[in-house]
């Protein structure tokens, strides 16, 4: 059976990870993908081991599947213009050049779009292609801090963290698919292709849903709170008598009850304290304590039984 995007040709120029991510998407489904990489060197992340398979590096592998790599001197005439070619026969164009580097060698989107006014042509950068940061670059890293989320990721008392993977980079990436997609699907109705503009900034903003909207109503600033949810309670980690712990997501009323029944709490149940979330929320720092005792009568072997025959979400 032939795959949703076997149709589509896609002239990948990115590196590192954040586009290379999403043409690896489309790679996937199916879709053609001829990535561009410097002559020599190739992609930074080829050499981004331990550990490798064979000359390549792990970091690599893990976003270049279903793509055909060639070289192409971006900085000489001759290879600007075998890219022009190849944007001629090509559907979608992605890129993470700086603003503007592309332009100055005739290779922006206005250019490619004279050449192919279908073309959907699509630039994930730090900070977008417009305002005060455009020209700075961006690192998942970087956007993690700048952008809020190492502020709620951490102990309570401890320092700020990110997440352990380049989780800004791939919901970029994931983003910017999302929206190829649509553009395929106007450019079908329309003939006409369109210019699709993310910043890094942009989808960590995005990460921070409920914490952002919980600051726009209420006007208190996110807090670290370790493995805990600032909305719901119990939703959290807990160590079982083995020393392993498990993660407990009560989040409902009617869960909170089924578990007070099977952690043999029953006079929790109905306790005006915690008898619903709101209550369970407010009264987070008096109940948690309770249920850390109570998860060290059983190892997490048990409780990771019990809890999932009565579908109450543990892992």
């Amino acid at each position: 059976m032939p795959q949703a995007l076997a149709d589509l040709k896609v002239l990948d120029l990115s590196r590192v990870l954040a586009m290379p991510y999403c043409s690896m998407m489309l790679g996937d489904l199916g879709a053609e993908i001829i990535r561009v990489e410097r002559p020599g060197l190739g992609d930074e992340t080829r050499h981004w081991g331990p550990p490798w398979v064979g000359e390549l590096s792990a970091y690599y592998l893990c976003t270049n599947r279903n793509k055909k790599a060639i070289t192409v001197d971006l900085k000489k005439k001759e290879g600007q213009e075998i890219i022009r070619q190849l944007a001629r026969r090509s559907d979608i164009l992605l890129e993470n050049f700086l603003p503007g580097d592309l332009a100055r060698m005739n290779l922006g989107y206005e250019d490619i779009k004279a050449i192919n006014p279908k073309i959907i042509y699509a630039s994930i950068t730090g900070y977008g292609q417009t305002g005060p940061y455009r020209d700075q670059p961006g690192f998942d890293f970087i956007l993690q801090a700048q952008g809020g989320l190492m502020s709620i990721i951490g102990e309570e008392d401890g320092p700020p963290m990110k997440v352990g993977v380049a989780i800004v980079d791939i919901t970029a990436g994931l983003f910017v698919s999302s929206a190829i997609l649509a553009a395929v699907h106007y450019r079908e109705k329309t003939g006409q292709g369109q210019r699709i503009d993310m910043g890094l900034l942009d989808a960590q903003v995005a990460w921070l849903a409920n914490q952002a909207s919980n600051y726009l109503v209420s006007g208190r600033v996110p807090r670290r709170m370790g493995n805990a949810h600032p909305n719901i309670v119990p939703y959290e980690t807990f160590k079982a008598r083995d020393g392993i712990y498990i993660a407990l997501g009560v989040g409902n009323d009617n869960q909170w009850k089924k578990f007070c029944k099977i952690a043999q709490i029953e006079h929790l149940m109905d306790d005006p304290q915690y008898a619903t979330n709101p209550k369970r929320v407010e009264n987070r720092k008096k109940l948690v304590p309770l249920l850390q005792e109570v998860f060290l009568r059983k190892d997490s072997g048990a409780w990771l039984q019990l809890l999932g025959e009565a579908e109450i979400p543990v892992g």
